[in-house]
Formats: C-alpha cells, structure tokens, sequence
C-alpha cells in the first residue's frame, strides 16, 4: 500500500506543478499584466516603476520561479481591485462554497445510489423506464436555467424556501463556535436547498445511471448467481454480493464529482447570490482581477487533487487488484 500512495502523491506533485504553471500563464495572456496594476492616465514613468516593483521586467522562467515561491508561502499576490492578499479573499468565501458543494454532492450521492439500484433490480419495468426517463431530463437541464426556474417557482411564487442568502457553518466550526454552528444547521438548509439541488441534478442523473450500469454488470457475474443458488435472500444478494462489487467505480465517479461541483457554483453562486469563491471568481473575471481567479484556481485544484487521492486510497482498498498493479 505504502508505494502506490507514494506513486500517488507524486503524480499529485506534477499535477499541481502544471496547474500553477497554467495559472501563472493566464495573467500574460493579453501581453504585459502591468497596465492591469496601474490607471489608464498613468504616466510612462509610472508604468516602468509598477513594472519594475511587480517584477514584470524579469524573464517569464524568473517571474515562475517567483511565483511559486510566493505560493509556498501562501502569497499569492494582491488583488487589483481590493487591493487586499488574493489568497485571503478565496479563503473568506471557500467555507460558504464548501457548504454548498457537500450539500450538493451528499443530496445527489443519497438520492443516486437506490435509485440506481432500484433500476438495476427493476431492470424492462415500468419503473426503471421511469428512472432512467428522469435521470435523462436531469442531464439535460441547464443549470442556470433550473436555477431560475427554482427561484421563480418554489421561492417567489409559492415562498416555500429563500432565494437567497447564507448561513455560516464551517466557517464557524473552523473557528471552533460548534454549538452555534451546530444550531445553524436546521436553518442553513433552508437557504441550500434550491442552489445545491441546482448544481447536483446533473450529478445525481449521471450516478444514478452509473450505478444502474454498474450494478447490471455485477448481478450477471457467477458469484452473485451462486450466492442466490445457496438459498440467501435477495437483500443480502444485492447488498452484501452485488453492491459492495459495483460501488468500485461509483467511488471514482465520485472523487471527480466534487470537482466537477466545484465548477459548477461559478454560475450558480451568481444565480442565488451565494457568497462563495464562485461568485468571488466572476466578480474577479468582470473586473480583470487576475490574481484573485488565479488564487481561487490554485485553490480549487489543491482540493481536488487531495480529495482524489483519498478517492485512489479509498478505492485500492476496495479493490485490492489496483494497488497490486
């Protein structure tokens, strides 16, 4: 076990390394970034001087090389606009979009598994042509547009949940008030319903085809026919035999599922007003403030990265064949 981690940390290494670079790229594409540091009445004098302080006379490679140790000791420049630590910024919002992606993912993951086996057991029923009929509707609904929908239905009309707003967490959890944070639950729901059920839709659809799929491929294997052969219920066959087989790949679906959730509150975030690191990054991208999407993309990518590692940990443990290989 000890050298695949190994092995899975080192392709995490080059992994952010090239995340970086392309992130450091981004802020030259338009040419030279200082005329973003500086007021289009600036004189030349002014323009040279902000060039020199930002380090934007150097060679692109000593520019990288800077960079990345600015990165190692959390410095990921100023924001433009606030003029406050980029990195700063991404962090004060990344508790609220955590919220709102766990939400999201543990809504789609819940939901997707027994339906995805109810399918899989009720496979040329009614009800699995039913189920397969919604995931499709599901995967094919915009997200902005549902999100609308929502707002304009469930929350204006029939004012059964708020359109908008935030009730803190995690952040207040990693501040180490959990009694307030644990009383905030019931009603930080509220406000997460509509924007997680927003971006997990989609989630949800997909995982309950996979697990549908999966779960097909498992039950036509001998030892599930021997397992019903030696007389053990249907239940323990799907549940102890079949499902523990088929969740291999549903577990790799899921390490990338947060990731692609994370992509997802960019749009969503500005749709509820939710006032996560998806609605910091468009604020930022309509501003030209390039080193705040810089910061939120190192940090997104870190989170993802480390949580799929867990997911390989997690799935060689599953499935002791992929450590061996």
């Amino acid at each position: 076990m000890g050298p695949y981690i190994v092995q899975r940390l080192l392709q995490s290494v080059f992994v952010i390394i090239g995340v970086t670079l392309l992130s450091f790229l981004t802020i030259h594409l338009d040419g030279d970034p200082t005329y973003l540091y500086v007021s289009e009445r600036a004189s030349q004098e002014e323009i040279e001087a902000t060039r020199a302080k930002l380090g934007f006379d150097k060679p692109l490679t000593e520019q990288y090389f800077s960079f990345i140790s600015g990165l190692m000791r959390g410095d990921l420049g100023m924001s433009i606009r606030s003029r406050q630590p980029a990195v700063d910024l991404v962090m004060q919002r990344l508790p609220a979009t955590l919220e709102l992606t766990l939400f999201a993912m543990l809504i789609s993951t819940l939901v997707a598994i027994p339906i995805g086996i109810i399918s899989a057991v009720r496979r040329g029923t009614p009800t699995d042509g039913g189920i397969m009929l919604v995931a499709m509707f599901g995967q094919s609904i915009p997200g902005f547009w549902l999100g609308i929908m929502l707002i304009l239905s469930v929350g204006l009309q029939l004012k059964w949940l708020p359109i908008s707003g935030h009730v803190p967490v995690i952040d207040l959890m990693l501040q180490g008030d959990w009694g307030q944070a644990l009383s905030n639950i019931p009603k930080a729901i509220t406000f997460l319903i509509m924007p997680a059920i927003t971006i997990g839709l989609f989630s949800l659809s997909r995982n309950a085809r996979l697990v549908r799929s999966s779960m097909l491929e498992v039950l036509s294997q001998d030892y599930v026919v021997t397992a019903r052969s030696k007389g053990l219920s249907e239940r323990v066959v799907i549940i102890k035999h079949a499902f523990r087989n088929a969740l291999i790949p549903v577990v790799t679906m899921l390490g990338l599922e947060f990731g692609f959730l994370l992509s997802g509150v960019v749009v969503t975030e500005t749709v509820f007003s939710w006032p996560g690191v998806g609605r910091l990054v468009t604020n930022a991208i309509t501003q030209r403030d390039i080193p705040v999407v810089q910061a939120s993309v190192v940090v997104f990518a870190v989170l993802f990265i480390g949580l799929n590692l867990i997911v390989d940990i997690i799935y060689a443990q599953l499935d002791p064949r992929i450590r061996l290989r």
